[in-house]
């Protein structure tokens, strides 16, 4: 009779697929994050600050229009023009009727660009909108 010996067991083979499932979700997970979060750090803007400001859940697929201090539209990090910005959220209007807008106008900007800004909302017929502010520092 031949018995097998107790301690040659067989060592555990390391499975590289499920290794490298996780770390391709782990990398699209970061790619998506990053790309959400850069469109709302434009660096020429300070948003106004506000007594009652609130930190608000964000919603997936929020469209984010930055007004800087010199009247430049930025629409999710492109500059726009007044015409294409209409022509864009009026396309998302139309797929998305209850799409949310983030308006965030600089401090220093023109009043009249941020209220260009809301015409060219109101003429896409986004009725979502809301204004970014901070915190007033203590």
């Amino acid at each position: 009779m031949k018995f097998r010996e107790i301690n040659s067991q067989q060592g555990a083979e390391l499975e590289l697929a499920p290794m490298i499932d996780v770390v391709f979700l782990l990398l699209i997970f970061f790619i998506v994050s990053w790309q959400s979060a850069r469109f709302e750090r434009d660096m020429d803007i300070s948003v106004p600050s506000a007594e009652e400001a609130e930190n608000k859940d964000r919603q997936a697929g929020e469209i984010i229009i930055n007004v800087r201090k010199d009247g430049t539209v930025v629409l999710n990090g492109l500059p726009v023009t007044n015409p294409e910005l209409l022509a864009k959220l009026k396309a998302v209007s139309d797929a998305y009727p209850d799409q949310a807008v983030i308006l965030r106008g600089s401090s220093e900007a023109n009043f009249q660009a941020i209220i260009n800004v809301l015409d060219e909302i109101k003429r896409a017929g986004i009725w979502n909108v809301a204004f970014a502010t901070t915190r007033p520092e203590q």
